[in-house]
């Protein structure tokens, strides 16, 4: 049996309720009226709280800058005023530094990178152990790249406990397309102590993603809702006190551990929370063995069959591949992974040890390049300790490390940065002694790395062992001797097993029968990643029939959809025979945001093309067919945003193109964007403003908090016929609705568009804007309806 903790509800509209402005930064004000910040923590800890959080969601360096107080300052003063709080009350309350989204989309979605991004979170989370903090809280995260580096700046920095939870939409993904899994075992693998989810959605609306969640992890959950829905013409939330907790209540069958209110919410839904569980103790849920896998942030990869692991980012024996690294052209190696992910790699390994490079700056640039390309997760392939931590360290997912051996020191060197960033590890089965010739001494080295891998605090399902394959041209014996280890260890020591399979026919002729041949022996022993070449049809047509054979393809229904599809030849081969640049070509380098490719497509059809023909005949049907993807969930914003930069390739070479003839700019109209008076949020006003530009349209953006007057200025002044206004809080919708009115009064004929994530049509409609738009890409729809 257990309790469950109560956390506090909302600040911010307390602090309002207060007198604090739209506009305000939370943490000035809590600087300059400190008593008022305790006083809402009071009220909070009278209802019922145990823990409650600081008023430091924006105390980061970048939100503040500007401001009279700096970070230290605005830790240290909402610290103090908690607990003071708390010293009054004179219960046992914990006290949680709050901390929300720096403000600035990560590389490859923005420019900040993940290191900077390090650097703001450590500053905040040195000052809040400093001055007292209990528990370090990450919170209305959609991006999980963002979380990861507050994570390690807490985990590295401090030796406080670090919880986290990220703001969801209904459809089970964040904004940027993270999945609940892929959240769920990346965090647990950095050592978090407690995820779950706030803000956003209602206790409803969270209920089934947090059943969700608790399939994938073990650790204490944490639901903090907001109160319902919002309307944005009243400010108010859908549900009262009452409703709330008897909604979350639903919550005791999963067996959550920590539950409070986020938007909407105050210190009487606190109390009602805390009336619902008060006295009760919850019946400990039976705990049931969480899923597990290898993921990106919006693709998990279950460890549960024969899953393919590309073998081609490795530059032994590949001249080009090593051209391609010692001279940083990561656009080449992002292609050949984009090549293994559609041939159907699940797995990529990545290798970037060549002679005279730096393979520690060569991972980092070859694992941030890749991971905004591909979906399917890495993995870290390397000797050197150094490199493998920092491919680790800025892999946005959670990944396998290839390799270390039997060897003690190894181990001791190796399984620790494994433990630190939560990944799976392939132990070779070798030692000191070399390869063992038999399948014996391979399973005794398996067995020891098994041993030190557990001791070091690592799964056994995370434990993968390369049996070895040596080539048969060379040493006849061994193949059988590496499919008897296969066999020992899966069966044995029940773990998961690999091998570089192409190795076994290296030295033969016509290589691809002894390989294939090789592969559904080791296949049926037991092996379950082999490292391939995915591209080579009679490697896969080998796995594909063998997951037929074994039961894994339910009904032959991945077989017989990859060899329906083997007569149709796509038009995009037939081009690249041809070397002609079609529609097909651009619109392949854009959705796989290749910039360079993208931009020498259109260098090249400038040769016999004009520019307005270009962008409205390639261009343009291509950043089309990528939003209808975006729409559908085929793909998500990472890749939404890399294919809009790809096109902008094309797009800066057009436009200096038609500057440097002195004609008319390519301009399709202009367009004012911002986020209205008194909301500080801008994240999605910006990536609007990157689709946007690169249909054609003038861009002018004001920012962010902007005042009513200056929009209607800049409508009077560059005579605007669209304008699109963006609004986070509910309580900047008021500011929405006179900005609207204001644009009325001085411009019949420009139309405006709003959108945001408190908004819905209805709330549109009844604010008197011309559109809606529910996502970046309907902002195209809608600049199309009124500029063309």
């Amino acid at each position: 049996m257990h309790n469950l903790l109560i956390l506090d509800g909302a600040m911010g509209t307390m602090l309002q309720a207060a007198g604090m402005k739209a506009g305000e930064h939370p943490e000035v004000f809590g600087f300059d009226n400190p008593e008022i910040v305790k006083n809402i923590h009071l009220k909070y800890i009278e209802s019922g709280s145990n823990v409650i959080y600081t008023n430091t969601f924006g105390a980061n360096a970048h939100k503040l800058e500007g401001c009279k107080i700096d970070v230290d300052t605005a830790v240290k003063t909402a610290i103090k005023s908690a607990k003071e709080a708390i010293d009054e009350s004179k219960r046992d309350v914990k006290v949680a530094l709050d901390i929300g989204p720096i403000g600035e989309l990560l590389e490859p979605l923005g420019v900040l990178r993940f290191e900077d991004a390090y650097e703001i979170y450590k500053e905040m989370v040195v000052a809040g152990e400093k001055y007292g903090a209990d528990i370090i809280i990450f919170e209305t995260f959609t991006d999980l790249y963002d979380v990861r580096a507050g994570v390690l700046a807490a985990k590295e920095n401090t030796n406080l406990p670090v919880w986290v939870t990220m703001t969801y939409e209904t459809t089970g993904r964040t904004f940027t397309g993270t999945k609940i899994e892929s959240m769920a075992v990346t965090l647990e693998g950095l050592g978090v102590d407690a995820i779950g989810f706030n803000c956003s959605l209602g206790p409803k609306e969270i209920l089934p993603l947090a059943k969700k969640l608790k399939e994938w992890t073990n650790l204490p959950i944490i639901i903090k809702p907001n109160a319902g829905l919002p309307n944005p013409s009243t400010g108010e939330y859908d549900l009262h006190a009452a409703d709330f907790a008897k909604l979350m209540a639903d919550y005791k069958s999963i067996g959550i551990s920590y539950a409070g209110g986020c938007c909407g919410t105050s210190p009487e839904f606190i109390s009602e929370l805390k009336k619902e569980f008060e006295n009760r103790k919850f019946s400990e849920i039976k705990s049931t063995k969480a899923k597990t896998g290898i993921c990106s942030a919006n693709e998990m990869v279950e460890l549960n069959g024969v899953r393919v692991v590309g073998e081609r980012l490795n530059p032994t024996g590949k001249k080009r591949f090593q051209e391609a690294l010692l001279n940083h052209e990561m656009e080449y190696i992002c292609k050949v992974a984009i090549e293994e992910e559609e041939s159907g790699a699940d797995i990529l390994d990545i290798n970037v040890g060549v002679p005279g490079g730096d393979e520690v700056a060569l991972m980092i640039e070859a694992v941030k390049a890749v991971q905004s390309v591909v979906n399917i997760p890495l993995q870290i392939d390397s000797s050197n300790p150094e490199a493998i931590e920092a491919g680790l360290r800025v892999y946005n997912g959670r990944a396998i490390v290839n390799s270390v051996n039997a060897e003690d020191e190894r181990l001791d060197l190796i399984l620790p940065i494994v433990k630190k960033y939560g990944a799976a590890v392939i132990g070779l089965a070798l030692n000191e002694n070399g390869i063992p010739t038999t399948a014996q001494e391979r399973f005794d080295n398996a067995k020891h790395i098994l041993d030190k891998a557990l001791e070091y605090g690592l799964k056994k399902e995370d434990v993968i062992i390369d049996c070895l394959t040596l080539t048969v041209s060379a040493q006849q014996d061994q193949a059988k001797e590496t499919l008897e280890a296969v066999r020992m260890v899966t069966k044995d020591l029940g773990l998961h097993t690999t091998l570089g399979v192409s190795n076994i026919s290296f030295g033969l002729p016509a290589r691809s029968h002894i390989t294939e041949n090789f592969l559904i022996q080791a296949m049926y022993a037991g092996l379950d990643l082999p490292i391939v070449n995915p591209n080579i049809e009679g490697i896969m047509d080998a796995i594909y029939s063998f997951k037929v054979l074994s039961g894994e393809d339910k009904d032959s229904a991945k077989y017989i959809d990859r060899f329906a599809a083997v007569k149709t030849e796509t038009k995009v081969t037939e081009v690249l025979n041809t070397g002609e640049v079609t529609k097909e070509l651009v619109e392949d380098a854009i959705l796989k945001g290749l910039k360079e490719e993208t931009y020498n497509n259109a260098k090249k059809l400038l040769e016999t093309k004009g520019e307005l023909e270009i962008i409205n005949e390639y261009l343009i049907p291509a950043l089309d067919t990528v939003g209808d993807l975006y729409e559908r969930q085929v793909i998500f914003l990472p890749q939404l945003i890399n294919a809009a930069n790809a096109a902008s390739s094309a797009f800066e070479l057009i436009k200096e193109r038609i500057a440097n003839k002195g004609e008319q700019n390519v301009s399709k109209g202009k367009i004012v964007v911002c986020t209205v008076k008194g909301d500080i949020h801008d994240i999605g006003k910006n990536i609007v403003k990157v689709i946007l530009e690169n249909y054609g349209y003038r861009m002018i953006d004001l920012g962010r908090d902007v005042d009513i007057q200056r929009v209607v200025d800049t409508v009077i002044r560059e005579d605007v016929k669209l304008v699109g206004l963006s609004a986070l809080m509910t309580t900047t919708l008021p500011a929405m609705k006179k900005t609207i009115e204001e644009i009325r009064k001085v411009s019949k004929d420009c139309k405006v568009w709003v959108g945001g994530a408190v908004l819905t049509k209805e709330y549109a409609d009844e604010m008197g804007a011309d559109f809606y738009a529910p996502d970046a890409r309907s902002s195209v729809d809608i600049a199309k309806t009124v500029l063309g």
